[in-house]
This record gives C-alpha cells, structure tokens and sequence, in this order.
C-alpha cells in the first residue's frame, strides 16, 4: 500500500502546484500585455514626440526597463507552465540573470530620480547653474553598465555555466556585496522621498505642490508596495533556503504577480497624474504625459502653454 499512497500524494501535490501557478500566471500574462503596450506608449512619447528634459531622460529609461522587464516576464509564462528547460540550464540561468539587471536598472532609476528632484529642490541655485549638462544621460548609462556588471560578477561566483564549479565563499560574499547595494539604493530611495515630503509639509518655505512630484512619490510607493517583494526573495530568502518547498513556490508567484503590476502601473499613473482634473476629450496622449512631468505650479500661463502645445501636431 506504500507505493499507492506515495503516488496519490504526488499527484495531489502535482495538481496542486497546476492549479496554484496557472491563476498567477494568467494574470501575468494580462498585466505584461497591457504593461508593454503602456510602456510602448511612453516610450515612444518620451523618445520621439516630447523635448527631452533632465527627468523625461530617467523615465525614458525607466520605460525601457519596465519594457524589457514585462517582456521576460511573458516569456517566462510558457518556460515556467511546460517546463521547457531544466532547472540547470545555461539559458534558463542567462535568463533570469537578465530579468535581475532590469529589476536593479529599475530600482536605480527610481533612485536617481529621487535624488535628482531632491537637489532641485533642496539646492536649487547650484542645481539649475552649476550642474552639467548632461548629467541624466550619463548617469542613465553608467547604471544600465553597473546593474549589468553587478549580475554578472555574481552569477561569476556563482557559476553560471556549471554548477560543478561553484565558488561558494565567492559566491557568498557576492550574494551580500548584492543584497547590500539593494540595501544602499532602497536607503537612498526612502531618505531622499522622506527629505521631499519634510520639504512639502514642514518649514518656512514649504515647496509647492507639482505634477512632477505627484508622479515620483505615487511611483515610489507603487515599488515599495510591489516591486520591492521580488528583490526581498531573490537577494535574501532565496540564498537562506536553497530548497524550491511548495511554500516557496507560492511565494515566487506573488512575487512574480507583485512586480508585473509594478511595471504595467507607471504607465497609469504618468496617464493618471496628466489627465487628473482635466477633460480626456480634449487632450492628446503627449499633452498628458508631459502635463504628468510638469514640474513646475499650474498657473494661468502655464494652461496657456499646454493648450498652445496641444493644438501642435
């Protein structure tokens, strides 16, 4: 009778793990389509359609990264229900050694956005005369080099061709140096928001309230609520239990669910923020996407401004 019960469990875990991985991944999948066709949008917008300024180059970027982003995770739908390779495969491990480079690209952006937005407000005189040019671009290519270069040394250590050859002291200790410099972007992160909302409630000379900033704060609190649960399982939970339990299984879906709504909500909030008080009939996609990085007060002139620029083709 011990064969017989055996089996019956393992098909009850079997169905269970079916029934339990196609509900997140449908939703993945209707989250990732409606995400890469927003961030396509914006993409597009930011890239061809608006005048670039020092945020419109970040969230450019961001788009992309949340671009590529939503499209592993798609890929990954089919790879995870029919299990076309094996758990120690090259390209499975290339795979979502990508899939981590974007998540950091994305983590890094919101960053520098918040930094950047910070200085503007906290020291405006040196930001808008003594900062250079071109900062935005430079730094958005120094952290695509970073994220990219920060995956690799730790799937390095990590033995990303065989496992055989795991360096499991390198492999440790690139797996904190990883999990610290989350740490570090995620501390800057808040401190920075925390420094903008002390600006904006607090003070002689309270900050006025802008679109721009609207924008920054909802999709910073949209990454902790969302984004954050995919860094928390992949650069601590994972490297504690090396063992995939049904638990964990669970846990890597939510994750997975969590960080595709992530991605598909900038899209939104950009339209959202844009559009807020205003009629969706009489304005363009440009003209709200560029209401939503407006960073400075609504007055009279600048509604002038915005209608001049939506009657533009």
């Amino acid at each position: 009778m011990a064969p017989t019960t055996t089996n019956t469990t393992n098909e009850t875990i079997s169905r269970n793990i079916n029934i339990s991985t196609l509900i997140p991944n449908l939703m993945i999948s209707i989250f990732g389509l409606v995400g890469l066709t927003g961030n396509a949008i914006v993409f597009w917008l930011l890239g061809f359609r608006l005048r670039r300024n020092v945020f419109t180059v970040y969230i450019l970027n961001l788009a992309l990264a949340d671009f590529l982003f939503l499209f592993c995770h798609i890929i990954s739908v089919p790879m995870f229900l029919l299990k076309f390779f094996s758990h120690n495969s090259m390209f499975l491990r290339c795979f979502y050694t990508f899939m981590v480079v974007l998540y950091i690209m994305g983590l890094s952006i919101l960053s520098a956005i918040s930094t950047e937005h910070c200085l503007s407000v906290l020291c405006p005189i040196w930001y808008h005369c003594l900062r250079p040019e071109h900062t935005s671009t430079v730094m958005c290519a120094a952290i695509w080099v970073l994220s990219l270069l920060v995956c690799i040394q730790n799937r390095y250590f990590c033995s990303l061709l065989d496992t055989k050859y795991v360096n499991v002291y390198g492999c440790l200790v690139s797996s904190y140096f990883n999990a610290a410099y989350l740490m570090i972007l995620l501390v800057v992160l808040c401190l920075h928001s925390l420094a903008l909302l002390a600006r904006l409630f607090c003070g002689a000379g309270r900050m006025k309230l802008t679109r721009l900033y609207v924008t920054i704060m909802l999709t910073i609190l949209v990454f902790l609520l969302c984004g954050l649960s995919f860094g928390l399982y992949w650069f601590l939970l994972n490297q504690i239990n090396y063992v995939f339990t049904i638990s964990e299984l669970k846990l890597y879906q939510a994750t997975r669910v969590l960080t595709a709504i992530n991605s598909c909500a900038n899209p939104i909030i950009y339209f959202f923020v844009g559009s807020f008080r205003h009629r969706l009939k009489q304005q363009t996609l440009k003209v709200v996407l560029q209401r939503a990085l407006q960073d400075t007060p609504e007055t009279a002139e600048n509604m002038v401004e915005m209608s001049r620029s939506k009657a533009e083709p």
